[in-house]
């Protein structure tokens, strides 16, 4: 198996987990016997020292302009601290030698610079969720997926937010060395497994607003709390104590989401919990997640992770042990 490297592009302002998080996991391969070790090669403007947005510095293995990404390396940019404008030498380097790297790939705002310089054109991205409005206004040729944690599209994967490099990094040493070494270094990393790159990069109630009324407020933390019970319209409106219409209405506008939409929400986030936690059985998963039978979770999890819990549980359920 041919050794990979990985360079990783340093800038001031760049978020200190954005480039540690993912490092850690590509250089956990080098505990492995028998398994080639990543090189990894860190490179600034100018090779001088950067100051991260955390106030830490970091000293650069070697000048951004000597850098020439190619086949077997995996060229990652992190994201760090947006103010409106990018440093020249980034995206002028990252427009010429970018599309050399066997496999671009981007942490949380580090999108945002591989937009800069082109090379998301055509092709499906994500960003943080905060930014994520305005990659999307600002470079219409990509098409941004505000909802994943990590987007794969051909040799580009770009991720959301800090942990979800991590899991992108998990997802490309599987892809490399098989899903025992991945597994064991979100072990060792304690990050219990690595995340579907399609989960949604908040829960269900970080992913709705928090209803500004009480009564609406109050059903939120009941749909949180009763996954199992009867969460229709009508149920709901009367625990607000609103007509149905009145309530679907006042629902959607203080949450952003139907309360159809927040209930399948929370069952599937139920569902996924349960079958990564434990080794409850399908059938009893259903039920507890107010589906009924185990065909109607099935096509739940089709529809919102495009896999059946079955997979789902067999990818990023707990080891059993004994």
């Amino acid at each position: 198996m041919p050794t990979r490297n990985v360079l990783v592009v340093l800038y001031d302002g760049v978020q200190s987990l954005d480039v540690t998080g993912p490092v850690e996991v590509f250089a956990a391969v080098a505990r492995f016997p028998g398994l080639p070790a990543y090189t990894i090669e860190t490179v600034s403007p100018g090779g001088a020292p950067v100051r991260t947005g955390s106030g830490l510095t970091l000293v650069p293995d070697a000048d951004l302009e000597s850098a020439r990404p190619g086949a077997g390396t995996t060229l990652l940019v992190p994201g760090g601290r947006y103010t409106g404008d990018f440093e020249p030498r980034l995206t002028d380097w990252l427009r010429a030698h970018g599309g050399g790297a066997e496999r671009l790939v981007s942490v949380c705002t580090g999108g945002l610079l591989l937009a800069e310089a082109g090379l998301l054109d055509g092709r499906r991205a994500t960003t943080h969720w905060y930014v994520c409005e305005q990659m999307a206004r600002d470079y219409p040729a990509v098409e941004v997926e505000s909802d994943p944690i990590y987007v794969r599209d051909g040799p580009v994967a770009t991720s959301a937010g800090v942990t979800a490099g991590i899991d992108l990094a998990l997802a490309l040493v599987e892809e490399d060395h098989g899903k025992d070494v991945a597994l064991t270094i979100a072990r060792h990393l304690v990050v219990f497994l690595h995340r579907p790159g399609n989960q949604a990069q908040f829960s269900a109630q970080l992913a709705a607003q928090t209803a500004r009324r009480e009564p609406l407020r109050d059903v939120q933390q009941w749909v949180t709390e009763h996954p199992d019970g009867d969460l229709g319209v009508e149920a709901l409106a009367a625990r607000a104590r609103l007509s149905p219409r009145h309530f679907a209405r006042a629902f959607r506008t203080e949450t952003g989401v139907t309360p159809g939409r927040y209930v399948e929400r929370v069952r599937v986030e139920h569902a996924r919990r349960l079958l990564e936690e434990g080794s409850t059985g399908i059938a009893q998963i259903a039920r507890a997640c107010g589906y009924g039978t185990p065909e109607a979770l099935r096509r739940a999890f089709v529809k919102a992770l495009g896999q059946p819990p079955t997979e789902y549980r067999r990818r990023f359920g707990a080891p059993r042990t004994g």
